[in-house]
């Protein structure tokens, strides 16, 4: 039986799986008060076990988070005494320790899983029917994929399936596609992609696909791996590497155009390390826009500096904004409030977008950062006035610098862990290794803002369909307007390496809202255009009343 074949029927078991799950409410830990309109920091779990290099939220709450395998023992054994047996591996052949960990956001407890191969620097997406896909890695892992389905117990694991990938993808970027494949581009010193699911009649040494933009990005420092890609409402991919990006028709294998290259030449791929979001698409534009934002990275040269001088040049203070629906896009520049690299760009619930960890100093790589930046910044997009627009929150007391990781929760929290910018576990120096957990919860979260904060009491369904009306029910002390109002499906990344992919935000298209009685009101909403604006999958619905979000629910959009 082929690799194709087990994965086929994978698939199916796993939908079935995921086809009866019901999920249940997270709890919201709070912080000590008072609380801060800058925000505040909790810390979770002071160790893990692991460094949280990369991070996934499911749709039973709980997170998947895995580092590596080739740095030797972790801080926490495999239960029942089990041992991983890897000869190719270049530390332990023999490993009892967990290098990934399944946590629990409702009951603030973890446990370990089972990865057989290298997850070092490695990508992933989630199926529609909620399966974690995670692809290649270091090693012996660089061409398999890991599969993931949560389950309602303690049972489930992942699964692995070797030589699947048609070439090595290390440092690639997975983006989920309206006709539920995943696309996986590049990776080191690979100027290709390819697909997941494989078609049945493609052999793995033939389904790549040459992608020469990549290879052109390429420069003596990369500055181009984990490539920024966005899917649009047309259909087309966003490409963005180095300093450089395209518009790419994956079906055609053709770049339909090319965008101006970002403005000051420096690039913001990794090891430069910027980030990058789309903008939340609102259904309620007569033709909905698209804007991408990419912040921060490092100046040209950074990389060497570090790395072979000891020497530590400041990271970028600059936003570019380009919004690839006008006719003749050209980036816009705006100023953080403090340069940084290796910042995590999450989209909050109320569509504000939130910039953490990172450096000031440096670049990625290892003992390549200095400087740490604790501050995090919300940007809003909604503020006309652009001294406004970037708010410093309360610092964090922790460093999170490379190999950090950051999602944003269904209760709005955001979960902050990792931060190994050494070889092997180190827990001495000026950046220890950290294998903590910790939440930051924005100033929406504030009890001052208790009064105007609804919540969700129902859902006419939480199987979405195209174009389809719902009603979502809600109650809040005090109603401002029906404008106030919005509908928001959030869709959770995978981050990793200061990239959260397959991240969007859509704005559901609002026909009005209506009193039920004096604190009881009911939305009225179509569901998404296309499958272009929102793929298929699992989406956090939020519903936000001037400004501030409700308890997310998980919904299924098919």
């Amino acid at each position: 039986m082929n690799s194709i074949t087990l994965i086929l029927i994978f698939f199916i078991l796993s939908s079935l799986i995921s086809y009866f799950h019901i999920p249940f409410a997270s709890s919201l830990l709070s912080p000590t008060l008072p609380f801060s309109i800058q925000g505040e920091w909790l810390l979770l779990q002071p160790s893990i076990g692991i460094s949280a290099m990369h991070m996934q939220l499911t749709h039973n709450d709980k997170i998947i988070i895995f580092d590596r395998t080739d740095f030797g023992p972790s801080y926490l054994p495999l239960s029942k005494g089990n041992c991983r047996i890897d000869p190719n591996d270049t530390a332990l052949q023999i490993d009892c320790t967990a290098h990934s960990v399944i946590y629990d956001i409702f009951t603030n407890t973890f446990r370990s899983l089972t990865i057989q191969t290298d997850t070092w620097c490695s990508s992933g997406s989630v199926l529609p029917n909620g399966t974690l896909v995670q692809t290649g890695g270091f090693n012996d892992g660089e061409r398999r994929i890991r599969m993931f389905t949560p389950c309602f117990d303690d049972t489930c694991d992942w699964i692995e399936f070797p030589s699947y990938l048609s070439e090595r993808r290390w440092y690639a970027t997975n983006q989920i596609l309206p006709d539920h494949r995943i696309i996986i581009i590049g990776g080191r010193r690979q100027f290709n992609y390819e697909f997941f699911p494989k078609e049945i009649s493609s052999s793995s040494s033939s389904s790549s696909i040459n992608l020469h933009f990549l290879q052109e990005t390429n420069d003596r420092s990369e500055n181009n791996l984990y490539p920024f890609v966005h899917l649009l409402p047309d259909g087309n991919l966003f490409i963005f590497a180095n300093t450089r990006s395209v518009l790419f028709d994956y079906k055609q294998n053709m770049i339909v155009k090319e965008f101006p290259e970002i403005p000051g030449c420096d690039p913001h791929n990794y090891p430069s390390s910027g980030s990058s979001v789309l903008l939340p698409l609102d259904e309620n534009q007569a033709s909905v826009e698209a804007t991408i934002m990419i912040c921060g990275g490092a100046p040209r040269g950074s990389f060497e500096a570090a790395s072979k001088q000891n020497s530590f040049m400041q990271a970028l203070t600059t936003c570019g904004f380009l919004k690839v629906t006008d006719s003749n896009p050209n980036w816009i520049i705006e100023n953080m409030p403090m340069a940084r690299v290796m910042g995590d760009m999450l989209i909050l619930p109320n569509g504000d977008i939130i910039i953490i960890n990172g450096a000031g100093l440096g670049t990625a790589g290892w003992e390549n950062g200095r400087q740490p930046v604790l501050t995090p910044v919300i940007f809003r997009s909604s503020e006309t006035d652009l001294s406004k627009r970037f708010s410093v929150m309360s610092p964090a007391s922790r460093p999170r610098l490379y190999h950090s990781s950051a999602v944003v929760l269904k209760d709005g929290r955001v979960l902050v862990g990792g931060s190994n910018p050494h070889i092997t576990y180190n827990f001495s120096g000026e950046f220890p290794t950290d294998l903590s957990l910790e939440a930051f919860y924005p100033p929406y979260l504030s009890p001052e803002f208790e009064p105007v904060r609804p919540t969700i009491r129902y859902v006419t369904n939480t199987i979405l369909g195209y174009r389809v009306f719902y009603y979502v029910t809600f109650t809040v002390g005090n109603f401002a307007t029906g404008s106030e109002v919005s509908v928001r499906l959030l869709a959770p990344s995978f981050t990793t390496h200061s990239y959260a992919m397959n991240q969007r935000m859509v704005v559901l298209k609002l026909i009005g809202v209506t009193m039920v009685n004096l604190e009881t009101y009911y939305a009225t909403v179509v569901g998404p255009s296309t499958q272009e604006i929102a793929p298929p999958g699992y989406y956090i619905l939020f519903l936000v009343h001037a400004g501030v979000p409700s308890l997310g629910v998980w919904v299924q959009l098919m």
